[in-house]
């Protein structure tokens, strides 16, 4: 018989014997989330269409192309979230969450949808990890940011992964440098490709992230953002470079930074790497002053970066990290009749309040077919429970890879005493 459907294009199933190792880098995320004083914060799949349309920028191709967007039953526009910081900054407005003091840093984890050409390191359904800090507009700020984009990065182990790092000034400056982009793109109209002939009014510096490889030839030449700043954007810019000296992150100002979202001013970053392709950046951020003004709140200078968990999976698997196996079953224990499976599931809640991983039969099998399952589980220790065991009301547990049986007694000492046996084994094969 035919599946009636399978997984929709540009999607991925996450198997239970992969999901430990996304959940590796969670932890390691929302560990550094917390040394950081950043909490929680979760927010809707879908959102009013507006929200992106006013927070992305109705100028980048996020917006134009690639959005999920669909009309309710009751006629209104909503739009499957293509980016977490939009939905996040509208929650903290709309809760007003600046009583409680500012800064506000919120993490969250999220799913992200773009209609985009399905190919390695970009998905339809993609995953996210995000930092936001809403009001401050100290470049101290900016540099703590990076700061714990590099702590995650270090943490997973990866190497070859570099900071990039620009200012893209405030609207002040940026618009003396738009039009030094329109003067200088503009002799060249004739060899731009349809996308940027319109970029090239609405928004300029957009044309520095066109992938055209044209186009990307053009913009080498082109008018540096960097030589337009106005003084206080040229000083908050000196001073994230100042403190990330001081705390030792390693960066190199790349001009030609622009991201994808029209939100960013000020700081922007990327954490690139070269050993996945041409899908290398993991890690994406900077500030955005004017978001919470274009949401409708009162001028909230902001900040925030997000990581794509597919492409952070995909470094690791590309430099050969090794991610740490989940602990294997503690205990099985392998039963035989009604009474010894009753006894099975007193004994195991025990163990398992304990913390360990312990399993026993619940789908019918005969006593081979339990041991069999056993082994193929990794049980460190197995249990035989009878009639015998049960009138004695002692058992043997085996060591599964060396043979050797310790008897426990079948009564409330029997989790801790089976606890002290598998972490004396534990410590000797660790020595």
């Amino acid at each position: 018989m035919a599946l009636i459907t399978k997984k929709i294009k540009g999607t991925e199933d996450v198997l239970p014997k992969q999901s430990y190792r996304w959940q590796f880098i969670e932890n390691i995320m929302r560990e550094e989330a917390r040394v950081y004083g950043f909490r929680e914060i979760r927010t809707p799949v879908f959102e009013h269409t507006e929200l992106f349309a006013r927070g992305v920028g109705q100028t980048t191709d996020v917006v134009q192309k690639e959005m999920y967007t669909f009309d309710t039953k009751g006629g209104e526009s909503v739009t499957l979230r293509p980016e977490g910081t939009a939905g996040a900054a509208r929650a903290v407005l709309e809760h007003s969450l600046e009583n409680e003091g500012l800064p506000i840093k919120a993490s969250y984890f999220v799913s992200c949808y773009r209609y985009e050409k399905p190919q390695a390191g970009r998905l339809r359904e993609f995953h996210q990890f995000g930092l936001e800090e809403y009001g401050t507009a100290s470049p101290a700020a900016d540099a703590e940011l990076i700061c714990a984009a590099q702590s995650i990065i270090d943490r997973l182990g990866l190497t070859q992964v570099r900071l990039e790092l620009n200012s893209i000034g405030c609207p002040e400056c940026r618009a003396k440098y738009n039009q030094a982009l329109r003067d200088y793109f503009g002799g060249y109209r004739d060899r731009l490709c349809a996308t940027c002939l319109t970029r090239l009014e609405k928004n300029p510096m957009r044309l520095l992230d066109c992938k055209s490889p044209q186009d990307r030839e053009i913009a080498k030449d082109a008018p540096k953002i960097t030589d337009y700043l106005c003084a206080e954007c040229e000083n908050h810019f000196a001073a994230v470079r100042q403190y990330l000296d001081a705390a030792g992150i390693a960066y190199t100002v790349n001009p030609t930074i622009v991201r994808g979202l029209d939100y960013y001013t000020k700081t922007v970053f990327e954490f690139v790497t070269d050993c996945i392709g041409a899908q290398g950046t993991v890690c994406g951020g900077g500030r955005y002053d004017g978001l919470m003004e274009e949401l409708g709140g009162k001028h909230t200078p902001s900040l925030g970066f997000a990581m794509g968990l597919e492409r952070l999976l995909m470094v690791m698997d590309a430099q050969g990290i090794a991610i740490p196996q989940p602990a294997p079953c503690a205990l099985y224990i392998a039963t035989m009749g009604d009474s010894a499976k009753v006894k099975a599931f007193e004994l195991l809640r025990g163990v398992r309040e304990c913390g360990l991983y312990a399993e026993t039969d619940v789908a019918g099998r005969g006593l081979r077919a339990q041991m069999k399952y056993a082994d193929k589980i990794g049980a460190r220790y197995s249990l035989v429970l009878g009639d015998n065991e049960l009138a004695e009301n002692k058992a043997r547990v085996k060591n599964m890879e060396s043979g050797e049986q310790t008897e426990l007694a079948l009564d409330e000492t029997f989790a801790e005493r089976f606890s002290v046996l598998h972490l004396t084994a534990d410590t000797a094969f660790e020595m």
